[in-house]
């Protein structure tokens, strides 16, 4: 396997702002080899393409770092899935996808949704609250988004952690060089991740429930019509396993990435123990500051112009909120982590028709997140003899493992 091409990505996402400076000074637009894409990293120019979706379009959206070996494709045959989800979708396709999806992520559901969340909150801290150290990743950002959205969703709590480990290979498989035999292995996990989504499609048409899955199900086939089709099995699991991703994957990026800029700054992290009500700021700020999803990847549908460059149709373009987020035109002081600034408007969640839905459920299960830390943790601090990597993924950038200790 070739991985030069890969280290170089690796290099870029591990710590992509200063390709993103040199894109903002540049003249018109930034061509990046490691990404294969003309970076879009200004503030106004990414507003501009999220608002022109007929001009940059999605289907690109997902493109893998890394195609599969063709015995992984193999094992990924036997599964289901691969059709448009919401994120690549465009047109009356995307909001036919996307309906159902914001019904189930309104304000109303996700209030309804916080005490569970608060209560698996509180119970995942006690669990490592007495042991005076932690790797918060695994024992906790990892845990609580999959629990949250399963519980959205309509999952069986003891089938939570097999979706939660599906996606994480999922993401491995598309995004990672991985050799030939762990490919194969990370393709079966996804397969029986894919199948047991299959059963809940089946189950949820047969008996519906009140729950998201039911409401996925109801979009492609009304109660009480026959079984769905294969080619609506398809496009239902795929819609499910590309929400949970996007439910649990970049929800945990982003509870880990806050807690480290909050320790790596101490004076920031006694400030909000202090004063707990400056915790939906430093949300605020730490989403602008390292956003969890850096960006995603769109295609000209015919020659446009941006930023004086002219792109011919089927122009690949890398759309980099993390960029625009750290744009001193529309951010004062924009390297600058400071939970004391008032929030603007920042793109975390990204804009327009492709707005995250679930940003309201992301910012809340941070918010708890923080409360819970500052008021049973106050003494907490990173663990000095183990160095934070980063994760080399643009897609939900994240510590690889977070050591603290209190």
């Amino acid at each position: 396997m070739d991985r030069e091409p890969h280290g170089r990505l690796d290099a870029l996402a591990r710590d992509p702002y200063p390709y993103y400076e040199r894109a903002r000074q540049a003249d018109g637009l930034m061509h990046v080899a490691e990404l294969d894409a003309w970076m879009v990293a200004r503030d106004a120019d990414v507003r501009e393409v999220l608002r022109r979706p007929e001009d940059f379009s999605s289907a690109n959206a997902m493109r893998p770092d890394v195609l599969p070996s063709p015995a992984a494709l193999a094992v990924l045959g036997r599964g289901f899935g691969g059709r448009p989800v919401v994120v690549t979708a465009d047109g009356s396709l995307h909001r036919r996808l996307r309906t159902p999806i914001v019904r189930g992520l309104s304000p109303a559901r996700v209030t309804a949704v916080l005490p569970y969340a608060a209560e698996r909150a509180s119970a995942l801290v006690d669990a490592f609250a007495g042991e005076g150290r932690v790797e918060l990743m695994s024992a906790y950002a990892q845990r609580l988004p999959g629990e949250v959205i399963g519980r959205i969703v309509g999952l069986d709590p003891a089938d939570v952690p097999a979706v939660v480990h599906g996606g994480h290979r999922a993401e491995e498989l598309l995004f990672r060089p991985l050799e030939e035999a762990e490919q194969i292995a990370a393709a079966e996990d996804v397969v029986a991740m894919q199948h047991l989504l299959d059963r809940y499609v089946r189950e949820r048409h047969a008996r519906p429930r009140e729950d998201l899955c039911t409401e996925l199900v109801a979009s492609v086939r009304r109660p009480g019509d026959g079984e769905p089709t294969l080619e609506e099995r398809h496009e239902l699991v795929a819609h499910l396993q590309n929400l949970l991703i996007a439910g649990h994957l970049t929800t945990t990026a982003l509870i880990g990435t806050t807690v480290l800029h909050l320790l790596r700054h101490p004076p920031q992290w006694r400030l909000l123990c202090a004063e707990p009500d400056r915790i939906p700021a430093a949300v605020e700020e730490a989403a602008r500051y390292d956003s969890a999803l850096q960006g995603f990847r769109r295609v000209t549908t015919r020659p446009v112009t941006l930023a004086g460059t002219q792109l011919p149709a089927g122009t690949a373009l890398f759309v980099a909120f993390g960029a625009a987020n750290r744009d001193p035109d529309r951010h004062p002081r924009p390297d600058t982590f400071d939970i004391t600034r008032s929030p603007g408007r920042h793109l975390a969640f990204g804009l327009g028709a492709h707005g995250c839905p679930g940003a309201q459920l992301a910012r809340e299960q941070l918010r708890l997140t923080l409360e819970e830390l500052t008021r049973r943790l106050p003494g907490l601090r990173l663990a000095e003899e183990q160095p934070v990597v980063m994760r080399p993924t643009m897609i939900h950038r994240s510590p690889y493992r977070l050591r603290l200790t209190w």
